[in-house]
């Protein structure tokens, strides 16, 4: 979600190669997004879960708005009353186009309440959801998506992605209307191949505990998973969809996420048929500048050489944008491929700057010990291998940032390198990362004015929380008894419980904040298990963290997302067997990486 200084057009999808949001906190006085439960509206206290769990509300026949009097607060320390909880829910009529296909959706947007095992509330959920009618017989196929933070609601993907309206940026430009994108018509959208339901976490969007517990309550990776599953039992229960295909789609942290919540959901006995991990950090520990933030400590270093090469491809990529790479690439397939096999051969090489390079990006206060860059006549031995001229690499091994270090003058976007500032733009004072500011006010201003007639829903008592800046500073990532979530063993478990699981992960080559080099080195894990044969696709595309809001990207990953739903092969994709090799330094998936010694001076 960065912006790029000039679009140079289409570069056609190269195929085969083998080798949180920003933290704005916005109140806006209505629930925005859209989505449908299958039966319309449904209304039933807190107290009353089991009762009307298999309830289903006739087809609704025309619009039926609603006008929430509930008065939601998303602070740390507050919950609803069971006697202000209700599940009700707008519920609106349209239909969407794309070419010659034309499908009937329905939007609901309102709460379902989570519950626990027992059937006591948790929390009451706010939720946008598309559904449509059957066409063939068989139950249609429903997604659950979610983005990430932690802290952030579900309104960046369902404004952004594929639902069957969308704000219309000119990622990774500003253009002339910043910051009031229209919204369109999606013709990329998935609601001709499944439903669609937006959820927000406690604490997000309109999303609020039931007491005794409180929004904090839920403010930790494993609390975060449980809730969400309830909350998927709910809207499965409430809507009959226990025979549907089921499918998760998570973004950023929403991808460690998927990956907890698909073993939670299959321990539950509640079978998925895939999961889509989209801009993913699926081992924290392989991230030391997250590492060190979290656990503010000299130990988040563990697997800084690991980071530096993780991270060096998709700055390459980003490098190659500003014409920073020579000669220049003939694919972003193919750079990505070269620099890869570069870092590969300098991994011992890279240990000696680790530590610094990871506390530079971090931002963290001095350094431990004194501070190693590589000698200017090392990094001129490195243009030719690397093909990065001399100002990119001296861009990426600096005591700046990478954002503020590759182009003089300019900030770069962390979420997508492309997108591009002054230094001198007024706009950096209050958010530092010109692709947060191309999305957030135009997004927020969609979602404030033109939302909720679409969605037939107002909140006039609440103020509906995109991002909650106050989560993710107490959030606790402890997860599997260490400080931070390692998911891959959380995967495995999932695809031992379910071996017929797809598995998709969807990267952007411009993203420098889950850059795609780490997410194929932490899936690679998987090659270690014996007999695990998994259906896993791992594709590519121009863009960065929010891949989809680029207008060559989103075509392609709704194709790739239709044959994913149709269990075919994506062309191109990388599978299990072709992924690099994992870092040796890395516990194998049936360990928490947490759990294992450094070893950054051995080879990867």
């Amino acid at each position: 979600m960065k912006p790029d200084r000039s679009c140079t057009g289409s570069e056609p999808r190269q195929q085969g190669r083998f080798a949180a949001l920003g933290a704005i906190a916005i109140g806006v006085m209505v629930l925005a997004g859209c989505g449908g439960s299958d039966g319309g509206s449904s209304s039933s206290g807190a107290a009353s879960l089991k009762q009307t769990a298999n309830a289903q509300a006739s087809p609704p026949t025309g619009n039926q708005p609603y006008v929430d009097p509930v008065a939601y607060s998303m602070n740390a320390g507050d919950g609803l009353a069971a006697s202000q909880v209700a599940e009700k829910a707008a519920v609106m009529n349209y239909t969407w186009t794309s070419g010659s296909t034309t499908v009937n959706y329905t939007t609901t947007t309102g709460h379902l309440t989570a519950a626990d095992s027992k059937g006591n509330p948790e929390a009451s959920m706010s939720y946008v959801a598309y559904t449509a009618p059957s066409t063939n017989g068989a139950p249609r196929p429903v997604t659950f998506v979610y983005n990430g933070g932690p802290g952030s609601s579900s309104i960046w993907l369902r404004l952004g992605s594929f639902a069957p309206t969308r704000v219309a940026t000119p990622d990774p430009l500003f253009g002339n209307n910043w910051p009031n994108y229209p919204i369109v018509n999606n013709t990329e959208s998935l609601i001709d191949t499944t439903d669609l339901v937006f959820i927000d976490p406690p604490g997000t969007g309109l999303s609020e505990a039931v007491l005794p517990n409180t929004n904090q309550t839920f403010w930790g990776s494993d609390p975060d998973v449980n809730v969400i599953r309830d909350f998927i039992e709910r809207y499965i229960a409430v809507n009959s969809r226990s025979k549907s295909p089921l499918y998760l789609y998570g973004e950023s942290y929403g991808t460690p996420r998927t990956d907890m919540l698909a073993l939670a959901l299959e321990s539950a006995g509640v079978h998925l048929t895939g999961i889509t991990l989209q801009s993913a950090i699926l081992n924290y520990f392989a991230d030391a500048t997250e590492a060190v933030a979290i656990t503010n400590s000299q130990a988040g270093l563990q697997l800084a050489t690991d980071t530096v090469e993780g991270y060096l491809p998709g700055f390459a990529e980003v490098a190659a944008y500003y014409n920073l790479v020579s000669p220049a690439p003939a694919s972003q397939a193919a750079l990505a491929a070269q620099v890869e096999q570069f870092g590969t051969g300098q991994y011992n090489h890279f240990g000696q700057y680790a530590a610094t390079w990871a506390l530079s990006q971090d931002g963290a206060p001095g350094f431990f010990g004194t501070p190693v860059y590589p000698a200017a006549r090392t990094l001129q031995s490195w243009v030719i291998p690397s093909s990065l001229t001399l100002q990119a690499l001296q861009g990426f091994f600096n005591s700046s940032p990478l954002e503020t270090a590759l182009i003089p003058g300019t900030t770069i976007g962390g979420y997508d390198g492309r997108v591009s500032l002054p230094n001198s733009d007024p706009r950096l004072q209050s958010d530092g990362d010109p692709s947060d500011i191309l999305l957030t006010q135009p997004f927020v201003n969609a979602l404030a004015t033109q939302l909720p007639n679409y969605l037939g829903y107002t909140a006039p008592n609440s103020a509906y929380v995109p991002l909650n800046d106050n989560i993710i500073n107490v959030w606790d990532f402890s997860h599997d008894g260490q400080p931070m979530p390692d998911t891959i063993p959380d995967l495995l478990g999932a695809l031992q419980l379910n071996p017929r699981l797809e598995v998709f992960s969807e990267n952007g080559y411009h993203d420098l904040v889950t850059p795609f080099f780490n997410t194929e080195k932490q899936l690679a894990r998987l090659q270690t298990v014996v007999g695990l044969n998994p259906n896993l696709q791992v594709s590519f595309f121009q863009g960065g963290h929010m891949i989809y809001l680029d207008d060559v990207a989103r075509p392609q990953m709704k194709a790739d997302l239709a044959l994913f739903y149709g269990a075919r092969a994506i062309p191109g994709a990388l599978t299990l067997t072709t992924l690099p090799l994992a870092w040796r330094d890395e516990a194998a998936p049936g360990t928490p990486t947490g759990s294992t010694p450094t070893a950054t001076a051995t080879a990867p």
